[in-house]
C-alpha cells in the first residue's frame, strides 16, 4: 500500500441489514435501528459509490474466545429471554450480565454480526485491501472478558485490535464516546503494544466511573493509557483544542502503525444520556483530524441515544472519510425521511446554549500538562518483544478462608511480576495480624474487578469487606487480559 500522498485512499464499509432488526427491549436507550437510518442516508446521498461495500463475516464462538472466556461466550450463545429459569441459569445471569444488559431474542447473532464486521475490517487492513474500514455497528467498548456491561456484550474492539497485532507492532486506540472506554483500556492495561486514548466525561458518578487522568497503565503498559476526563457541556472549540494537540503528541511519541477510532455519538449535544455539547461538524472534525495522519484505520460506532442525530453524525463522518462534502438538506427519497423532521437537515442546531461549558481554560491546561508529562515518561515508541503465552500456577493462602493447598491457574500474555507489584501497591490490607500474600492479592483483585465492573478502581473497599466478613471467594480466576498473536 502506498504511503503519504500516494495512498489510494480505499474505504471499505461493512453493513449487514439484519443488525438493525434486534431490539434490547421496551424503554431501553440502545436502539440498533439507528444503523438502518444511517445506512439509508448513505445510500440516498450516494456515498456508497465511493466505498467498497461488504456484507460482513459473522464471528464464531472461536473468534469471540480470542478475548472472552469461552464459558461466557457459550452463555451468550444459549441464553434465551424466558421468564422461568433454573438455578444454574439464574446464577449465570447474575455472574455474566450487569443490570443494563438485558437478555433479548437473537443476542448471540447480534454480537456475531457486529463483531464479525470489526474482525473482517482488521483482516482487510492487515492484507492492505483498504486504507480505512468502517463498521458503524461496532465499537461496543464496555464489554469485559467475562461480563457484559454498559449495553455491550462482546468487545469487538479488543478482538479487532488482536487481529491487527498479528501484523502491526503498535496499535493506537482513540475513543470519543462520552463514556470512558474502560473495557478496551482494561484489556491492554499492562502492555505497550496498544495505547488507549479516551476523551470522556468523568465525575459525578457518571458511568462507568473510571477514566481518571491518573490511570496510566501498569507494568510494561505504564504510560500507555491516556485519559482525558472532561466536565459537562464542553463545546467544539474547547474539545478540539484538547483533542488535536493531544493526538498529535501521541502520534509523535508512540508512532503507531494502525489506528482504531471509536466514534460514539453520545458526545453530541442533545443526547439522551450525554452531557456534552458537540455539534455534528465538531465531532466529525475529530474524525477528520485522525484521518489526516494517513494511517490504516478502523472506524467504529459506539454509543448514541438520539437515533436521528446518531444517523446524521455517522453519515457526515462517512462523507469525511471518503472526502465528500454532503448537502445540508437530507435526500427527500430517504425511506426514513419523516424521522428527521421538522428541519430535515443533516446539520441541525444541537448545541446546548443554555448550558455553560464547565471546563475552564485552567482545567484544560492541567490536563494537557499531565498528558505531556505522561508521554514524556514513555521515552519514545516502545519496541516489540514477543513472548510465548505461558500458564503458571500459584498456590494461595486464604488465611483460613481457603485451604493452603488450593491452587489457582492464572493465564496472561503479560509478565506476572508487574501485576503482582501493582496489586500490592493498591492492596495494603491487614486482617488481624495476617498480611495478604502476593498471590492472594492478585486473585482478589481480579475477582472483584469482574464483580464490580471496574478495573482496579474500587477494589480496596470490597476486599476489606470480604476479609472482615469471610465472604466466599472463587478458587479459579482468569485474568481479564488478552493473549497476543505473533507478528507475521
Amino acid at each position: 500500500m502506498a504511503s503519504g500522498g500516494e495512498r489510494r485512499g480505499v474505504v471499505a464499509y461493512f453493513y449487514d441489514a439484519d443488525v438493525a432488526n434486534f431490539h434490547y427491549g421496551a424503554g431501553h436507550p440502545m436502539k440498533p435501528h439507528r444503523l438502518a437510518l444511517t445506512h439509508n442516508l448513505l445510500l440516498n446521498y450516494g456515498v456508497y459509490r465511493k466505498m467498497e461495500v461488504y456484507r460482513p463475516y459473522r464471528a464464531t464462538i472461536e473468534d469471540m474466545s480470542t478475548f472472552h472466556l469461552p464459558e461466557y461466550v457459550n452463555f451468550l450463545k444459549n441464553i434465551r429471554p424466558e421468564k422461568h429459569r433454573d438455578r444454574e441459569t439464574q446464577y449465570q445471569l447474575t455472574r455474566f450480565l450487569s443490570g443494563d444488559c438485558p437478555v433479548f431474542d437473537g443476542i448471540f447473532d447480534f454480537c456475531s454480526i457486529y463483531t464479525g464486521a470489526s474482525l473482517q475490517a482488521a483482516v482487510k487492513l492487515n492484507h492492505k485491501n483498504c486504507d480505512i474500514a468502517i463498521n458503524w455497528s461496532g465499537g461496543l467498548h464496555h464489554a469485559k472478558k467475562f461480563e457484559a456491561s454498559g449495553f455491550c456484550y462482546v468487545n469487538d474492539i479488543v478482538i479487532s485490535i488482536l487481529e491487527l497485532l498479528k501484523h502491526h507492532p503498535r496499535v493506537l486506540y482513540i475513543d470519543i464516546d462520552i463514556h470512558h472506554g474502560d473495557g478496551v483500556e482494561e484489556a491492554f492495561y499492562t502492555t505497550d503494544r496498544v495505547m488507549t486514548v479516551s476523551f470522556h466525561k468523568y465525575g459525578d458518578g457518571f458511568f462507568p466511573e473510571t477514566g481518571s487522568m491518573y490511570e496510566i497503565g501498569v507494568g510494561a503498559g505504564k504510560y500507555t493509557s491516556i485519559n482525558v476526563p472532561l466536565k459537562d457541556w464542553i463545546d467544539d472549540e474547547a474539545y478540539l483544542a484538547l483533542f488535536k494537540p493531544i493526538i498529535k503528541k501521541v502520534m509523535e511519541v508512540y508512532q503507531p502503525s494502525a489506528v482504531v477510532l471509536q466514534c460514539g455519538a453520545d458526545s453530541l449535544g442533545c443526547d439522551r444520556l450525554g452531557r456534552f455539547s458537540l455539534s455534528i461538524q465538531g465531532h466529525g472534525e475529530a474524525v477528520n483530524y485522525v484521518k489526516s495522519f494517513n494511517l490504516p484505520t478502523i472506524v467504529l460506532g459506539g454509543g448514541g441515544y438520539n437515533i436521528k442525530n446518531v444517523a446524521r453524525c455517522w453519515t457526515h463522518e462517512t462523507g469525511v472519510l471518503v472526502g465528500e462534502d454532503l448537502p445540508a438538506e437530507l435526500p427527500f427519497n430517504n425511506e426514513y425521511y419523516q424521522y428527521f423532521g421538522p428541519d430535515y437537515m443533516l446539520y441541525p442546531d444541537i448545541s446546548t446554549k443554555d448550558k455553560k461549558n464547565e471546563n475552564s481554560k485552567e482545567y484544560a491546561l492541567a490536563i494537557r500538562q499531565h498528558v505531556d508529562e505522561t508521554l514524556r515518561r514513555l521515552q519514545g515508541a516502545p519496541s516489540v518483544q514477543m513472548q510465548e503465552v505461558c500458564v503458571k500456577k500459584y498456590t494461595c493462602s486464604w488465611h483460613n478462608h481457603v485451604p493452603t493447598d488450593q491452587s489457582v491457574t492464572l493465564r496472561s500474555a503479560y509478565p506476572f511480576d508487574s501485576y503482582i507489584q501493582y496489586s500490592l501497591s493498591r492492596l495494603q490490607l491487614v486482617n488481624n495480624n495476617c498480611v495478604i500474600d502476593r498471590q492472594t492479592s492478585l486473585l482478589c483483585q481480579f475477582m472483584f474487578s469482574r464483580q464490580s465492573s471496574v478495573f482496579n478502581r474500587v477494589v480496596d473497599r470490597q476486599l476489606e469487606q470480604c476479609f472482615l466478613h469471610g465472604s466466599h471467594v472463587p478458587h479459579y480466576v482468569e485474568l481479564n487480559a488478552v493473549r497476543f498473536p505473533p507478528i507475521s
